[in-house]
């Protein structure tokens, strides 16, 4: 059976406290460390200040032996602010959360686990959930967490991103049904969304402690309907919208209609007026005209005669193919006799 050795931190007799050379060596070679049945370790050595070489011997099967020269590493490097660190014992956890920097660990009986310290991403599986309204909705969300403390993220999930992934989706989830409970569709959709998404980080916050995870941010990238609902929420507004355009249209012909009649109301009222007002200009022109034509007529009534007499011959010979038959002493032909239209 493998045997390891246990690592002591001693003091010498003037109190200083040794170095790993003076003390991780000789308990190890101390308690006859074996790394496998077949190999025994004869001497160990600190090879440069980062790592241990084991001389040893390995029998084969037919019982002869064989020197044999390992190595293992002593120190490891921890990234700080974009990593962190675990320091494992035979599977326990001896330390966590270092510091930027070189660390030492015992070869063989110690290892590390490092994690990425920076911020992540979960982009969670969309879920249904069930408002105050009692209908559902499907949310699809996101989480921004990072690990807080290293130790207890390893316990509970053994730094599995998978298992990880896993149970804070099942934590935002319960986060998630709790805040859609007690709100309906329009409140989650509305101004509200704001509060919740900082009531949804606050309580998935307090849900993944146990995970060593801080969570960051929850955010909601869509809320949507289920398919079989969707489709005869769409149909509603379809049919909806359709009764509503009617609506329009009907009151669209109705205003026209309106329009039409007030506008032919209005050219009725126009026309009658230009056309009282053009026979009221009218009937004061022919007044006046009858009023000039009395007073020359009064004037000189055998120069008026005559006047209208010229006026009349021009209207008649003026084709130059009117045929009259008259009698020569008719009054029209008065003014042909004679200049004074005497007989």
């Amino acid at each position: 059976m493998t045997r390891f050795w246990k690592y002591k931190n001693k003091k010498d007799r003037k109190g200083r406290r040794q170095s790993i050379t003076e003390t991780l060596i000789p308990s190890a070679l101390e308690a006859g460390c074996r790394l496998h049945p077949h190999i025994k370790v004869e001497r160990l050595v600190l090879s440069r200040g980062i790592t241990v070489a084991a001389e040893a011997t390995r029998t084969d099967a037919q019982g002869q032996k064989h020197a044999v020269r390992i190595r293992f590493h002593t120190v490891f490097v921890c990234g700080g602010a974009v990593q962190t660190a675990l320091l494992l014992r035979l599977g326990k956890i001896v330390d966590s959360d270092f510091k930027p920097g070189l660390h030492v660990k015992i070869p063989v009986i110690q290892t590390v686990e490092k994690f990425d310290a920076r911020l992540q991403t979960l982009d969670a599986k969309p879920e249904h959930f069930l408002t105050s309204e009692k209908k559902f909705v499907v949310v699809d969300s996101f989480i921004k967490w990072r690990i807080d403390d290293t130790a207890q993220y390893y316990r509970s999930t053994k730094g599995n991103m998978s298992t990880t992934s896993r149970l804070l989706g099942e934590r935002i989830n319960a986060a998630l049904r709790d805040e859609f409970g007690k709100r309906t569709i329009n409140e989650v959709i509305s101004g509200e969304r704001t509060e919740i998404m900082e009531k949804l980080t606050k309580k998935a916050d307090e849900n993944a402690s146990d995970l060593g995870v801080e969570i960051v941010d929850v955010r909601i990238k869509r809320i949507d309907f289920p398919p079989e609902i969707s489709n005869r929420v769409y149909e509603r507004m379809r049919t909806e919208r359709e009764r509503v355009a009617r609506e329009l249209r009907a009151q669209g012909a109705e205003a026209a209609e309106r329009i039409r009649a007030d506008a032919d109301r209005q050219k009725t009222e126009i026309l009658a007026e230009a056309y009282r007002k053009a026979e009221e200009i009218r009937g004061k022109g022919d007044a006046e005209a009858a009023d000039i034509y009395a007073k020359a007529f009064s004037k000189d009534t055998e120069f008026y005669s005559f006047w209208r007499s010229l006026k009349a011959y021009r209207k008649v010979f003026s084709g130059g193919q009117s045929m009259m038959v008259l009698d020569p002493e008719s009054e029209f032909f008065r003014y042909f006799r004679s200049r004074q239209g005497s007989r």
